[in-house]
């Protein structure tokens, strides 16, 4: 296995292409790739239903995949406000891939068996390591959330990492990129298995404040009592022993982290899937979440700002670092919310410059999505303003982990 990444800001997609073609051959010493993920800007929407042909012209028969972005990542930048295209190439030997594409009529309801999963990406569960997934979708015509949600039901081993198509402000303006085919909707993929694996991190990007407490009376979203207190009652107590920058912060950035494992009865960071606080109801003695609760979970209140989801970041990075060996073969992809680059940290390159430090400058490429996919506490989710990373190698020599997905 090897991999390589090259990105360019050049206005021109042709020479874009070109050039980051040139980079990624090199680096692959002339041998053919078996994978090629491709990500590109908006300012080359008039130039997307050409990319697949440009790509083949100077890669060859690589199975390609990939999507349109509001900012691309590639060789350890990130280009954001500007034309850019991000390549990776990866050797691939002993690996199988199925790419697929999806709408979202096709989606099995809630009671399919999971065959119909199976089917709907042409990937039999046969016994056996594996399959992975990488999963583009496009915001405006599929449900993302339904799709991860099947698939872990289907395949509830394999990791499962991508995003939401970006750079586009309305339906049918996005473009997902699979094999020679341009799609306009729906969602893209490929399963991978064989002598690869796949390890995540997922940094949400948040701090808890407060204690954890229980869920002792909830409906669907609607959150009404934390350990048997008004919810209300209770946020306003948190509020109350903020300090004043915190308080100042809570009225825009307060969020509510989820335990999934009914067993963790001590969360620490990665144990805890955030969701947006969407407002409180027309009494205002709830809170409405980003999520449906169940009674008896475990919740902590928590916020979000720049150097918080930096500390988080690089606690995320460091603990993956220190567990797991690196291999000169793995090549990464990272998933990025439009929300964090330089709009969150005030200067470009943040993410990357801390993935390079802490866990090796290895090929990492992606976008900044319109959603992100990875799992948190042995599930997987759609994420807003998260930062998720899949980290590709050999099967050899490790058991793998997913920092992020409660391992």
């Amino acid at each position: 296995m090897k991999w390589s990444s090259s990105v360019s800001d050049s206005p021109s997609l042709d020479d874009a292409v070109a050039a980051c073609a040139s980079d990624v051959r090199e680096e692959l010493g002339g041998q053919p790739a078996d994978l090629t993920v491709v990500f590109v800007s908006a300012h080359h929407a008039s130039g997307y239903d050409r990319l697949p042909d440009l790509v083949r012209r100077h890669i060859g028969d690589s199975l390609l995949v990939g999507c349109s972005g509001g900012g691309v990542i590639g060789a350890g930048r990130e280009i954001e406000d500007r034309p850019g295209l991000a390549l990776t190439c990866a050797l691939l030997p002993e690996v199988e891939l199925t790419p697929f594409h999806l709408e979202n009529e096709a989606l099995p309801d809630g009671d399919a068996p999971p065959q119909e999963w199976e089917d709907l990406v042409a990937t039999p569960a046969r016994p056996g390591p594996g399959p992975h997934f990488i999963l583009l979708a496009d915001p405006f015509s599929v449900a993302a959330d339904k799709l991860v949600e099947g698939l872990d039901f289907a395949f509830p081993t394999s990791a499962k990492i991508g995003g939401l198509a970006s750079g586009a402000q309305q339906p049918l303006g996005n473009a997902l990129f699979l094999a020679d085919r341009v799609h306009d909707s729906g969602a893209v993929g490929v399963s991978m298995r064989g002598d690869i694996d796949v390890d995540t991190v997922v940094a949400q990007g948040c701090r808890p404040i407060g204690e954890p407490m229980r869920v002792t009376s909830c409906s669907g979203h609607v959150l009404r009592e934390l350990d048997e207190r008004a919810c209300m009652e209770v946020l306003q107590e948190v509020f109350e022993g903020l300090t004043e920058p915190d308080q100042r912060l809570a009225q825009h950035s307060l969020f509510l982290g989820v335990v999934m494992d009914p067993l963790n009865d001590s969360p620490g960071p990665g144990d805890f899937l955030v969701r947006n606080i969407i407002g409180a109801n027309q009494d205002h003695s709830s809170l409405v979440i980003g999520e449906v609760l169940r009674e008896g979970q475990t919740v902590q209140f928590h916020l979000r700002d720049a150097e918080t989801s930096a500390q988080d970041l690089d606690a995320m990075l460091a603990g993956y670092a220190a567990k797991n060996p690196i291999y000169e073969e793995t090549g990464a992809l990272l998933f990025s919310c439009l929300g964090r680059g330089m709009h969150l940290y005030g200067r470009a390159d943040h993410d990357t410059d801390m993935f390079r430090t802490l866990v090796s400058p290895m090929p990492l490429t992606g976008f900044f999505c319109n959603g992100e996919i990875g799992p948190v506490g042995g599930s997987t989710y759609l994420h807003g303003y998260t930062s998720a990373f899949g980290i590709f190698r050999p099967r050899r020599g490790s058991e793998g982990s997913g920092l992020g997905a409660g391992e």
